[in-house]
């Protein structure tokens, strides 16, 4: 049987219109960006890479290699293209996706939902009951790139996966239940 290949890939930009440079902003007196990669260095994964435009580049990449990701340099409003991008180069089969913009990723919470997308062979999987983008989601690489050969919309390029949830005839998605009951505990 095939070894699945499992990579981490974190999207970030320079450049958010409501707060430029947000993932350079010191958070416990580290970047934001830093910290997102800290949480995620947790999450078992054969790769990991910061994905971001080139405009960012330049400010990530010290980044990158003091939390030992890889940086992946792709198209800037193209995010799904991006990934994609990312993800053939590394030869993932399976992608955590989590952004760049958001501290409070659980660990443990990205660990399991990419577990449970493994497991029962499901295209997405995400969960409800967290807050947004408190697990991350896992993406097979399959699903990922059909859903960039398919996809019309700007939004569905810029946000990865809402072509993935407007096809659900197409893919087998799994979310996850609420888990309040579950021992999930927030990165130090």
């Amino acid at each position: 049987m095939k070894k699945i290949r499992t990579g981490i890939i974190l999207q970030s930009r320079l450049d958010s219109s409501r707060l430029p440079k947000k993932s350079l902003l010191p958070l416990g007196g580290r970047p934001l960006i830093l910290r997102v990669m800290e949480a995620l260095n947790n999450v078992p994964a054969e790769f990991r890479v910061l994905a971001c435009p080139e405009d960012s580049a330049t400010a990530f990449e010290p980044l990158t290699t003091e939390a030992g990701f890889a940086l992946f340099v792709g198209p800037k409003d193209d995010v799904l293209k991006r990934y994609c991008l990312a993800m053939q180069k590394f030869g993932m089969d399976y992608v955590i996706r989590a952004t760049g913009d958001n501290p409070f990723v659980l660990a443990d919470a990205a660990s399991a939902i990419s577990t449970q997308a493994v497991t029962l062979g499901a295209d997405y999987a995400g969960y409800n009951g967290l807050p947004v983008g408190g697990g991350g989601e896992a993406v097979s690489a399959e699903a990922l790139l059909r859903a960039e050969r398919d996809s019309q919309t700007p939004l569905e390029r810029e946000h990865v996966c809402p072509y993935l949830y407007g096809h659900p005839e197409l893919f087998l998605l799994h979310r996850s239940l609420s888990v309040s009951s579950s021992p999930f505990t927030f990165p130090p």
